[in-house]
C-alpha cells in the first residue's frame, strides 16, 4: 500500500542526484531498484552471477521478528543482543524495565556543562546556542529508551518548535519544555497538559505568556491562540468522537463540531494574566532569563479576566481566581469525552500504525479513561495498551497496516543499532542541518500543526484510493527522498563526527547472504523481500572483501541499501 507511493516518487529522480553513493561503490540505478523502483527489486540487475540465496535462518524466526518489530515501534530499533534479550523474556518485562529506567542529565545540564550558557557568545544568547547538538546528544545517547521514544511522540502532538520562539536564550526555554516532555511521559496526561500549558516555551510559541484581560479603553481582547489550539490540537479535537475515535454524526449525516467561536472565546479568559515567571539562579550558572524560561509561567492577578468564562458547558463565575480558572478549564479538557480517543489515535499513529482500526482505538482509549485501578490518563497504562495490543503484536498483518517511518527516527536508529557516539562530543550531525537534509528535525516542525497532519491523505496514490491515511507521506517529496538517500549516504560510512561502530558487521562481512540476514533482522525486522535481498547481496559481493576498507565498504554499501527500500522504510 503505502511502499507502493514511496516507489512512485524515487522513480521520479535521477541517479545523479544520489552522487555520494560513489563512495561506497554503488550506482544510483542499484540502490534505486533496491529501494523499489525497478518493480520487482529483480530487474536491473546487470550482475552476471546468478541471485545469492539470503540465509534467512535468523530472520524468519517469528519470535525475534516480532521482538524487532516491537522494539522498532517502542524505541530505535535493536542491536542483535537486544532483539535476542526480548525475544525471551518478552516486550512487557522490557516496558516494564523502561518505565522504571533513570531520566540521566537533562538537556539544561548539558548546556551549561558545554559553554552554551555564556552570554558573551551570541549564538548562545539569541541564536541556536548548543539546542541542535543538545537535542541530537539526548536522543542518540539515553539510556531511558522508551521515555526518549515517548517524548519524541509527545513532541509532535504538543507541538512547539525552535523556530517559533523569537527571544534571548531560547535554547534553555526549550530544553526546558522537552524536559517537562520527557518528565511527563510516564506520569499523568493531567499533570502533562498543565505543564506544557505554563511552560515558557509554549507560552511564547502560542501567545498565552503575556496574554491580558480585555481593556475597554483600547478595544483590547484576550488572545484565544492557546485557547483554540489546546482544544483543536492537544485534547478533544474539532468533532465530537465516539470512544472508538470514529465521527459522531448529526441528523444529516454531518459531523458536529466539538467547540464554537465563544468556547473559545470563553476560554482565552482564563488564559490571561499568566507570564514569565520571577526569580534568580543561585547557581549563577544561568543569567536569570535563560532561568526563568525554565519555571513555569507565574500569574499576575490584576491582568487576569475577572468576568464570567462559560466553555464546553462550563460556566468559571466571575471573580474566580485565575489559578482556580485554571485547573477548572484544564480537568475540562482533560475530562471531555473526546480526549480519550483523540489522544490515543495519534499515539497510536505514532508509534504503530497510520490507520489503526476503530477497535483497536477503543480499546487504547478505554485505557486512557481507566486503567483498571480507576485512574484516568495514566500514561504507562496508555502506552503499554498501544503497544501490547493485538493489533500491534499481530504477525500477518494487512497490507493496510504500518506506518511510513520517519526520517528522523531512521536516523536515531541507526545510532542506535551500530553503537553511534560523538567523536568530538559536540554532536553536530551535519554537511547541513539535518531538518533541511532530512526534512524534519527534533523540534523544529514548521508551524504548531507539525511536520504532518494527523489525517493527510497523498493524493492519487493507493492510499487516497483506499480511504486510508498516511500521515508522514506530507513530508515524502523528491527532495526529501533524495536528501535522505544522500544524507545516509554520508552518515553510514562514517564520514561525519558521529561514528557508528561496526564490529558485530565486520564479522559477518566475508559472508554477504549472512550479512544482509543481519541487517534485515535489525533494520527492517525481517521485512526484506526474498528478491530485495539477493539484490543487495549480489551488489555487496561485487565489492572486494580482501582488506579492512574492503569489509568496511560492504557494510557501508549493505546498511544503506536496506535503508533506503520500501520494506525497510515502511515500519
Amino acid at each position: 500500500m503505502t511502499a507502493a507511493t514511496i516507489v512512485e516518487l524515487e522513480s521520479q529522480h535521477t541517479a545523479s542526484e544520489a552522487s555520494p553513493l560513489a563512495v561506497l561503490g554503488l550506482s544510483g540505478t542499484a540502490l534505486l531498484t533496491a529501494c523499489g523502483g525497478g518493480g520487482d527489486g529483480v530487474e536491473g540487475n546487470t550482475s552476471t552471477t546468478p541471485p545469492a540465496a539470503p540465509d534467512n535462518s535468523v530472520a524468519n524466526n517469528l519470535a525475534l521478528t516480532d521482538a524487532a518489530r516491537f522494539l522498532r515501534q517502542a524505541s530505535w530499533g535493536g542491536t542483535s543482543q537486544e532483539i535476542k534479550d526480548l525475544a525471551s523474556t518478552g516486550p512487557q518485562i522490557w516496558l516494564n524495565g523502561q518505565f522504571n529506567a533513570p531520566q540521566g542529565q537533562t538537556l539544561t545540564r548539558w548546556l551549561i556543562e558545554k559553554g552554551f550558557n555564556d552570554a558573551s557568545i551570541s549564538n548562545n544568547l539569541n541564536g541556536d546556542g548548543g539546542w541542535v547538538q543538545a537535542i541530537w546528544w539526548k536522543l542518540f545517547s539515553a539510556t531511558d529508551l522508551f521515555r526518549q521514544r515517548a517524548a519524541l511522540a509527545l513532541s509532535e502532538l504538543f507541538v512547539v518548535s525552535q523556530l517559533g520562539l523569537p527571544f534571548s536564550w531560547r535554547n534553555f526555554a526549550i530544553a526546558n519544555y522537552w524536559e517537562i516532555l520527557e518528565t511527563n511521559a510516564l506520569g499523568n496526561f493531567r499533570t502533562l497538559l498543565e505543564s506544557v500549558t505554563l511552560s515558557s516555551a509554549m507560552g511564547t510559541y502560542l501567545n498565552m505568556k503575556g496574554n491580558q484581560k480585555y481593556d475597554a479603553k483600547t478595544g483590547r481582547s484576550p488572545d484565544e491562540n492557546y485557547a483554540r489550539e489546546v482544544m483543536q490540537l492537544f485534547t478533544i479535537g474539532l468533532y465530537q468522537l465516539n470512544i472508538d475515535g470514529t465521527l459522531q454524526l448529526d441528523s444529516q449525516g454531518k459531523p458536529i463540531e466539538s467547540y464554537d467561536n465563544s468556547d473559545t472565546q470563553g476560554l482565552a479568559r482564563v488564559f490571561t494574566g499568566w507570564n514569565t515567571a520571577t526569580g534568580t539562579d543561585a547557581t549563577g550558572e544561568l543569567a536569570n532569563a535563560a532561568y526563568r524560561h525554565g519555571l513555569p509561567m507565574m500569574l499576575n492577578a490584576n491582568l487576569h479576566s475577572p468576568e464570567e468564562k462559560k466553555f464546553l458547558g462550563v460556566t468559571i463565575p466571575a471573580g474566580t481566581p485565575g489559578v482556580e480558572s485554571l485547573k477548572i478549564a484544564l480537568d475540562t479538557l482533560f475530562n471531555h469525552n473526546n480526549t480519550a480517543p483523540f489522544i490515543s489515535k495519534q499515539l497510536i499513529q505514532r508509534l504503530v500504525t497510520s490507520n489503526p482500526s476503530p477497535a483497536y482505538v477503543a480499546r487504547v482509549a478505554n485505557i486512557f479513561v481507566n486503567n483498571g485501578k480507576g485512574v484516568r490518563g495514566d500514561m504507562k497504562a496508555v502506552w503499554s495498551a498501544i503497544l501490547m495490543d493485538t493489533e500491534a503484536r499481530q504477525v500477518n498483518a494487512a497490507s493496510s497496516f504500518g506506518k511510513l517511518s520517519e526520517p528522523m527516527v531512521r536516523l536515531l536508529q541507526w545510532g542506535h543499532t551500530f553503537h553511534a557516539t560523538s567523536t568530538d562530543g559536540a554532536w553536530t550531525l551535519g554537511y547541513t542541518d539535518a531538518d533541511t537534509s532530512l526534512g524534519q528535525m527534533p523540534m523544529r516542525s514548521p508551524s504548531v500543526f507539525n511536520f504532518f497532519r494527523p489525517g493527510y491523505v497523498p493524493p492519487n496514490t493507493q492510499v487516497a484510493s483506499q480511504n486510508l491515511v498516511a500521515p508522514e507521506f506530507q513530508i515524502l517529496t523528491e527532495p526529501t527522498v533524495v536528501g535522505y538517500v544522500n544524507y545516509m549516504a554520508g552518515t553510514v560510512n562514517n564520514a561525519r563526527n558521529i561514528k557508528a561502530d561496526y564490529t558485530t558487521e565486520k564479522a559477518l562481512a566475508t559472508n554477504p547472504a549472512a550479512l544482509v540476514s543481519h541487517l534485515n533482522l535489525c533494520l527492517a525486522s525481517g521485512a526484506l523481500t526474498l528478491a530485495n535481498q539477493s539484490l543487495i547481496v549480489n551488489a555487496i559481493t561485487s565489492i572486494s572483501a580482501t582488506t579492512e576498507t574492503g569489509l568496511l565498504n560492504r557494510i557501508y554499501a549493505a546498511v544503506l541499501m536496506v535503508m533506503s527500500s520500501t520494506d525497510y522504510l515502511i515500519q
